[in-house]
């Protein structure tokens, strides 16, 4: 990487991809600050300290702090990842869009976006709408019918914007742009986290001690982390030798490499976001069969995180296997005239691919379900240690940031080799003089 990263100052196009990135960072964190008109921000204050400890603190750290300002961006990316569970879902059980996404290529994977953004309006307008109730009877400075229409106006225009916002990072600049606008909400809080953190030693409440054991345990988790990001399981590809023209190529070993978590951070951001919506429905509906769903599940933090663990893994297959289909790659290295070494090209080949995919799955998801759940434990009795970052904060940061990293790396590489297949393709190499370049003089 440090290689790689010499060159990045040379290259015009990858600094521009990074300015526009930094720049629509920029223009979100300055939508937080803009509050929905009509608001009080005196009684906004206690109007979410009432719902501290529900799931709609999950909501307010992926929202960057912006849904206790009640602010235009209140709800963040969560309707569009939201609307992407929905969809990935009825890929897979309605078969005509199964086949769009499997046959027409990227263009069918672009159509199904297109469909995810549809699907966002109406989330949006469902939480907004929760929202707006919960902002009238609290925090409204004049309640009515007005206010709603324009509360939920603006709180669903801004989390479009979000989402697009999000697109314009993914295409013009570098980077999964979702993932980093979560990732740069996250972060938002860290300043805030580490001063109550000092206040805490300065109180006695902490302990000088228990604070550099604190941040030993955090470096622990984020290596741990980093190690199992780029771990990967290899699975030996045998080429045998070809003919071509005259000549014999020899065959050689190369390996498919399967990352030992497959599905990245995708499962606890899944999770995460399904598990807001049914707070969403139980604030819509406050039916008696709700509010004991709310009760003994949302409000309940073992339940809580047991359902969350549960989702978590079940994610982490359903995610694995939309990316990875052990008969499309048992097919391309047949294709290709290889093998895998003592297993029978075809069906023998998927099988022991799908295998392999399944122990890992299950070892990545086991991984994360300890790195998400394990936090939120010791953040209480007896425990009581005061993390800002929760398990699923911390996956996302690092591992949003490997993939950042992996991606200016691979941007780099491979503008050097255009750059370097253009010099050598480009007219030919020049000859020496004396050699061709100018005529010898003949005496």
């Amino acid at each position: 990487m440090s290689a790689s990263a010499s060159g990045i100052p040379r290259i015009s196009e990858l600094n521009r991809r990074l300015l526009f990135t930094l720049f629509i960072l920029i223009v979100y964190r300055l939508g937080v600050f803009i509050p929905v008109p009509g608001i009080s921000p005196a009684q906004i204050t206690q109007l979410f300290e009432r719902t501290s400890g529900t799931a709609f603190d999950l909501f307010n750290v992926f929202s960057g702090g912006a849904l206790e300002q009640a602010s235009i961006f209140a709800l963040g990316v969560i309707p569009y990842i939201t609307a992407s569970i929905l969809m990935s879902l009825m890929v897979k059980a309605i078969p005509s869009l199964e086949a769009l996404q499997k046959e027409e290529g990227q263009a069918g994977r672009r159509k199904i976006n297109q469909y995810s953004r549809y699907g966002t309006v109406p989330i949006s307008i469902i939480q907004a709408t929760v929202l707006t109730l919960a902002l009238e009877t609290g925090a409204a400075e004049a309640p009515g019918l007005g206010f709603r229409l324009s509360t939920i106006l603006t709180l669903t225009s801004g989390s479009m914007l979000v989402m697009w916002l999000g697109e314009q990072i993914s295409e013009k600049g570098i980077g999964n742009g979702v993932s980093l606008i979560i990732t740069m909400s996250i972060l938002a809080g860290t300043p805030g986290a580490l001063w109550n953190m000092l206040r805490l030693v300065r109180v006695g409440d902490i302990t000088v001690l228990g604070m550099l054991l604190i941040f030993v345990f955090l470096v622990f988790v984020m290596a741990i982390i980093v190690f199992v990001e780029t771990a990967s399981r290899k699975i030996p590809i045998q080429h045998p030798r070809k003919v071509m023209g005259r000549k014999m190529m020899e065959g050689g070993t190369t390996h498919l490499p399967l990352k030992i978590n497959p599905s990245g951070v995708i499962p606890p951001i899944f999770a995460s976001s399904l598990l807001i919506f049914p707070a969403t429905l139980v604030a819509i509906t406050d039916t008696p069969f709700m509010r004991t769903i709310s009760e003994e599940v949302i409000q309940n933090p073992f339940v809580y995180n047991i359902v969350f663990a549960v989702l978590i893994i079940f994610f982490s297959f359903f995610y694995t296997g939309i990316v990875y289909d052990p008969n499309d790659l048992s097919d391309n290295i047949k294709n290709s005239g290889a093998n895998v070494p003592g297993i029978r090209p075809g069906a023998k080949t998927s099988e022991y691919i799908g295998s392999i995919l399944n122990k890992i799955t299950l070892i990545g998801s086991i991984y994360l379900v300890a790195v998400c759940v394990l936090p939120s434990f010791l953040q209480r009795d007896p425990f009581n240690l005061p993390f800002y970052f929760g398990g699923t904060s911390l996956l996302i940061i690092i591992g949003v940031t490997l993939d950042f990293m992996q991606r200016v790396q691979s941007f780099v590489i491979t503008r050097n080799y255009d750059s370097f297949a253009t010099a050598g393709g480009g007219g030919g190499a020049r000859r020496p003089r004396g050699q061709g370049g100018r005529r010898r003089k003949r005496f």
